[in-house]
């Protein structure tokens, strides 16, 4: 297990370091000059000469790549062009809303989607499964702007029982479920719906094995058959949809912070694309990089978990 964790780290770095050249090669193809941006809108040809030496981007592609990957090795994503603050410092102070949002919404999304699939297992080919097969398919083809929106318009405008955005609150206290509850619901729906479908899936091929059988001829009942024996078999194929949503959840933040006025890392992005500010945009975009591959390995660690069967080498 440790050897494999260490390939896994591994590869994490590299893959980092490709997506930075990556992100660092579209930002410098991008139109604009970011010396103009960093220089302001009243500065002078030599002023801007003068910025676009200090940030360096006078020299050759591979040169700004270089100092640029030794920054990032060094812990040091940037100095944002518009505030000339460190982009860590201004990220870090956005990172726990934008968590606080994408980790409500996967327990919302687990906690109807999950137990809906195996409903729908359970009762297969009844109206119940068909209602909640039919109801899956609308929470996947619904976007979560439009969804959100809808919700605002219900619960906030015509209900008046949440706020419309923002959030200063963690999820867990009265204040911070407010504020979290329509947001991770426009965020989370589509993954719910996902887990219903996978659910339903995984449980029908689970039920229909030979150890499930076996335990329902020794006369145990049903929910005793389908909670201890086929659950966490079938959990499987859904904690893998669950690393996957998870970074779909980071990225899908950026739409559903911007509809709820949430001050997270996916409207920082926003602004910074708005503004030209490339280095944030890069570091905004590794940031997002690194959680997602991090995530994936946590998923491939909790396997070993839920089947004891399955090893890493």
């Amino acid at each position: 297990m440790g050897k494999y964790i260490l390939k896994r780290i591994c590869i994490m770095i590299l893959m980092l370091i490709g997506m930075s050249f990556i992100v660092f090669a579209s930002m410098y193809l991008a139109p604009g000059d970011p010396a103009e941006i960093a220089a302001g809108p009243s500065a002078t040809a030599e002023e801007i000469e003068i910025m676009r030496a200090y940030l360096g981007l006078d020299k050759p592609f591979w040169t700004q790549y270089i100092s640029y990957l030794t920054n990032l090795l060094h812990g040091n994503l940037g100095t944002s062009l518009i505030t000339r603050q460190p982009i860590w410092s201004e990220l870090s102070i956005r990172i726990p809303n934008t968590l606080n949002l994408a980790v409500a919404a996967m327990i919302f999304a687990c906690v109807l989607g999950i137990p809906l699939g195996i409903i729908a297992a359970i009762n297969k080919d009844t109206a119940v499964d068909n209602a909640l097969t039919t109801l899956s398919l609308f929470g996947i083809s619904v976007p979560n702007f439009w969804l959100g929106s809808i919700l605002i318009l219900f619960f906030c405008v015509k209900l008046g029982v949440f706020p419309t955005g923002g959030m200063d609150h963690y999820f867990w206290t009265a204040i911070g479920f407010s504020q979290v509850f329509l947001p991770a619901m426009s965020l989370g729906m589509q993954s719910a719906a996902s887990f219903t479908r996978i659910g339903r899936s995984s449980m029908l091929d689970v039920l229909q094995s030979d150890y499930v059988r076996t335990a329902r001829a020794k006369g145990l009942r049903e929910k005793a058959v389908v909670l201890i024996h086929a659950l966490k078999n079938a959990l499987i194929p859904i904690v893998t949809q669950m690393g996957t949503s998870f970074g779909g959840l980071l990225s899908g933040a950026i739409v559903t912070e911007q509809v709820f006025a949430i001050n997270g890392i996916g409207s920082y992005l926003i602004n910074a694309i708005n503004q030209r500010n490339y280095t944030a945009v890069q570091g905004t975009v590794l940031l997002i990089a690194a959680m997602f591959i991090s995530i994936n390995l946590i998923v491939d660690l909790l396997y070993c978990v839920i089947d004891p069967r399955i090893k890493y080498e």
